[in-house]
């Protein structure tokens, strides 16, 4: 059975960690996703006590979020952060609008910069990659997507797919699927709920309380042995019941 982790930017709101941690073990995931915000201020003493938190629940954490401007401006701290906590898997995880190319040139561009970027990371044997939001499906003028040019771009980058938001963008994720499976080293596992409830998350859902096909989801990623699954949910309400049901209904996929 494909085991289920969980994205801790998703309990940003119920820290500390110290006390998700024991929810997550009791509730069956076996690893965390961890992101910038997070490490940001710890320190060697910071990291391992994060480390000796995480082995003692008997959770690993073997990808991580970092932002563009450590990856490019501190790859050493990056992967000083990702060795202290057995981090296997880089992924970059966002770009502000104001940063955002406006046509494909750009795009692709922004895909060779991830590439060179990535170049330490992959050196150290990690897995580098890009995960995407809404945006990067958009049509832009010559009929491709940021999303395409960014695989274009950086053809050595992995993808974190994160499978609602690619639905939020209006696009076909068994065609994305079809298409680019071999490039899928992740995916986040998160739900959408149905259009005008569950305002107060963002519209968000706890997995299989939702409208994604999760189901069949799955079963079209299977072929393409995705290493890991990740639970996310953006504004959750209830941390305890995200936690519990969303593993429960991912069981039976």
């Amino acid at each position: 059975m494909t085991k289920l982790g969980f994205q801790l930017y998703s309990a940003r709101n119920f820290q500390p960690f110290s006390a998700i941690f024991p929810q997550l073990a009791k509730a069956g995931y076996t690893h965390v996703e961890g992101y910038g915000a997070m490490y940001a201020s710890l320190d060697d003493a910071g990291l391992a006590s994060l480390r000796a938190e995480l082995d003692s629940n008997g959770l690993t954490m073997p990808t991580g979020h970092f932002g563009l401007d450590m990856l490019e401006g501190d790859a050493g701290r990056a992967l000083k952060i990702a060795r202290a906590l057995g981090i296997e898997a880089i992924y970059c995880p966002y770009l502000m609008p104001d940063a955002r190319p406006t046509d494909e040139v750009g795009w692709f561009s922004f895909g060779k910069r991830l590439q060179e970027a990535g170049k330490p990371f992959r050196d150290a044997g990690l897995v580098f990659g890009w995960h995407n939001h809404d945006f990067e499906f958009a049509t832009l003028r010559d009929g491709s997507t940021p999303q395409e040019q960014i695989l274009a771009g950086g053809p050595e980058l992995s993808w974190e797919a994160d499978i609602a938001w690619v639905i939020r963008g209006k696009a076909d994720p068994f065609a994305w699927i079809e298409s680019y499976g071999k490039r899928i080293t992740a995916v986040h596992v998160k739900d959408i709920a149905p259009a005008g409830t569950n305002t107060d998350e963002d519209g968000w859902a706890d997995v299989g309380h939702g409208t994604v096909p999760w189901k069949d989801l799955i079963a079209a990623l299977k072929p393409y042995g995705v290493a890991h699954y990740i639970l996310e949910h953006d504004n959750p309400k209830d941390i305890g019941r995200l936690i519990t049901r969303s593993i429960a209904s991912f069981n039976t996929y």
